[in-house]
């Protein structure tokens, strides 16, 4: 097969099979290898395993290979539920058992923590989801422009590429009520094609009020004895098995410092602020986004309750409204992937809350988060991963920070 253009042929030829033993996992699911020295990954394989795998791409320091056969299988090797696993890019693990993803999601963290952060700290066992197939309560499958007339694959991106689609007619993943509509789903969108100028992203969210497939639509979820309305399109977790052991962590965290009022700084539609309204004199919740704060007020009302007060502050002024000193309260945290931004830390170190509890869906930002909590005089209490993410290479963790 003729190598692509722009193709490195060191230190591998194109498309050359190697036959390798796996030492560890990356953070990002892939097994590792050697060869004379240099590091080859190798996706969906574990570590002890020997496999025969076949190069794709050679970069500076470390070459990528596709896995073609498992010659000797680690003994915590087991069947994935998904036949479309190692092609479809959702999952990473679901050929490693349950037990074995929490040892290594856990491992994860603590490296990130030694390596980034430059600290040696307990991290706790994770904790794992009731659930281990059929959580997700939200999927988006999409496809790309129709051609010819007709739509071709609906699903999700192809393992390691960047815009092939794998057809995805069930996801084990996803929640049965989700895959029951499923087939309706793309079935609408084939029916409609004439529709589609370009690709598109269909919507498909499971909450207590059924299945939703248009973005407006108000989805109502139940956390531990809580309701909440949100529209289907936006942000709300999306493993409802384990979201209120989850929530309740952070919150039981903030309560600990002996606080009187909690700020919740990245509050969307309420979830942390609300749910822990009962624990605090106070809580205020700040968003950029003035029709999650709506919300976040909406949800407040419909549970009664009349301390909670939600501000829209522009990313200049996140703290300008808010009327406690930073001595008597605790700043909870859940931003983007992205993390925290240099302007926000400034202005949270300014305020200077009795202690922060930092909720993140991306531990390496959160490191290096950190390190600038560090320097600005926090100390680093409990971290405490949760695994919101089974068969996944994703994971929460919940960092309690005090001064």
């Amino acid at each position: 097969m003729e190598p692509p253009r722009k193709f490195n042929p060191h230190p591998f030829a194109y498309h050359q099979e190697l036959d390798v033993r796996i030492d560890n996992l990356t953070n990002e699911g892939a097994g590792v290898a050697r060869v004379d020295g240099w590091v080859v990954f190798v996706p969906f394989t574990l570590a002890g395993e020997r496999v025969k795998c076949r190069v794709f791409r050679n970069h500076k320091n470390y070459s990528e290979a596709d896995l073609i056969e498992v010659l000797e299988p680690a003994p915590n090797r087991v069947t994935p539920k998904c036949a479309l696993f190692g092609q479809c890019g959702g999952c990473q693990y679901q050929h490693l058992a349950y037990a074995e993803q929490l040892q290594s999601k856990q491992r994860q963290v603590a490296e990130l923590l030694k390596h980034m952060a430059k600290i040696e700290h307990p991290v706790r066992e994770v904790i794992p989801s009731p659930v281990e197939y059929g959580y997700r309560s939200k999927i988006t499958p999409h496809f790309h422009r129709p051609k010819s007339g007709g739509i071709g694959a609906i699903g999700f991106l192809r393992a390691r590429t960047r815009n092939a689609m794998v057809d995805v007619e069930h996801c084990p993943i996803a929640m049965p009520e989700l895959n029951a509509q499923l087939a309706a789903v793309r079935e609408r969108a084939r029916a409609n094609a004439d529709a589609f100028k370009n690709g598109a992203t269909l919507l498909m969210r499971a909450a207590k009020n059924g299945v939703l497939t248009r973005n407006d639509e108000i989805a109502v979820e139940d956390v531990d004895g809580i309701r909440f309305e949100f529209q289907a399109g936006d942000f709300f977790q999306n493993n409802p098995f384990i979201l209120p052991k989850f929530v309740r962590h952070a919150i039981d965290e903030a309560k600990a410092t002996g606080a009187k009022y909690l700020v919740d700084a990245y509050c969307g539609s309420g979830l942390f602020a609300i749910s822990g309204a009962r624990d605090f004199e106070q809580v205020i919740g700040v968003e950029i986004s003035e029709s999650a704060v709506k919300k976040a007020a909406h949800n407040a009302e419909i549970n009664a309750l009349t301390n909670c007060r939600f501000i829209a502050a522009d990313a200049q002024h996140v703290f300008k409204d808010v009327p406690h000193a930073g001595a008597d309260t605790i700043v909870l945290i859940d931003p983007p992937r992205a993390g925290c931004s240099p302007e926000f830390l400034q202005q949270l170190f300014a305020f200077g809350p009795k202690g922060v509890v930092y909720v993140s869906c991306n531990p390496a930002t959160q490191m290096r988060d950190l390190v600038l909590f560090t320097e600005a005089g926090y100390q680093l209490g409990t971290v405490q991963p949760f695994d919101l993410f089974p068969q996944t290479k994703h994971l929460e963790c919940v960092m309690t920070l005090s001064r």
